[in-house]
Formats: structure tokens, sequence, C-alpha cells
């Protein structure tokens, strides 16, 4: 039987069941499976084909809590992480646009390279007030910023546990998918 032959919406379920973790144990990822989560990323399409991100793997917990902290509540996943991917992009204002719609797709990449790996990933949002700590942690150039953090590692069974049921894991399709225009009303 062809791909073409199969139920689409079954070709594509390993992308629907891709989730945010932000609970993880104390069990360290193989060398290998953070190397293919990073080489995932790095090999996501980009605007003009610039590749403006740069990836910066953070193991060292001082350094992860501390960004943990100044972050709360949109850092929590790092409270747990054993393991964290800075994305880094250039702060020109010019193209920030362009650059963050990059930066999105690369930790979006990591999120479903994590799940094909069957290991865990979830996205730490820097806001401006916690970037400037996070260059210094990092050790960023000027012109260089990171307002997104991607944690990897094996979620706790808590955290695999679902948070929602089916029905209101997504608004349904009626809600969120039109024909050709608006829905009037």
């Amino acid at each position: 039987m062809s791909d073409i032959d199969r139920n689409p919406g079954q070709l594509v379920r390993p992308l629907i069941r891709v989730r945010q973790y932000r609970q993880f144990t104390d069990e360290p990822l193989a060398e290998r499976e953070v190397a293919a989560i990073v080489d995932a990323a790095r090999w996501s399409g980009s605007s003009r084909n610039s590749q403006p991100w740069r990836f910066i793997v953070i193991r060292d917990r001082a350094t992860i809590l501390r960004i943990h902290e100044a972050g709360m509540p949109q850092t929590r996943s790092l409270a747990t992480a054993l393991t964290a991917i800075a994305i880094v992009v250039p702060s020109d204002a010019e193209d920030a646009e362009s650059y963050a719609y990059d930066e999105g797709r690369a930790a979006e990449r990591m999120l479903i390279a994590a799940s094909f790996l069957r290991v865990g990933a979830g996205i730490a949002w820097l806001l401006p007030s916690v970037q400037p700590l996070a260059a210094e942690l990092l050790g960023l150039p000027d012109g260089w910023l990171c307002r997104t953090i991607v944690v990897v590692g094996h979620p706790t069974e808590e955290a695999r546990a679902p948070k929602l049921g089916a029905e209101k894991a997504r608004l349904p399709r009626t809600e969120t998918v039109f024909e050709e225009r608006w829905p009037e009303g």
C-alpha cells in the first residue's frame, strides 16, 4: 500500500501528538539525542535561507536555574531541566519579524524532533527584562539576543499525564478552520 492510499490523518498523526513538557526527570539525554535535536533545528527553513540562528546547548545547572528564577513564570520548564538549548538570533530591529519567525520554526522543529526520539521538550520564553541576564550568562556578543530556550529531557510521569480531556485540548475544527472566507455573523 502506498502512502497515497493510506489515511492522510494517520500520516500526520505524529505531528498532532507533539506536545510540550515542563517537568523532567534527573536522567540526562544521550549526547547523540541532543545532537539530533539541534541538527533538526539547524536544518529548519529560514527566510531567504539566512539561517540567522545560533544554538547554545546549556547543561550547567547553575546557569539554567538563574535563567529559570529570573524569568518565572515563562521559564518554569527550566526548573528541572538538565539540558536546555538557547536559540540566539541577531537583535537587528530591521529584520526582527523575520528572525522571530525563523526562531519559532527552529523551536517547533526541536519539539518535533524530541517527540520522534520519544523524549520531551518545552519552550521557555524570555521576556525583554530577562534577556540581558541570559546574554551575560551565555556570553553573547553585542548584536545578539536570546528570547527562546528549548528544554529537552525525559518527562516525568506527571508531565506525561493528559492535562485536558480530548474535547478541550483544541477548539473544534468548526471554530478554527473556514472555507474561502471568514464566516458571516
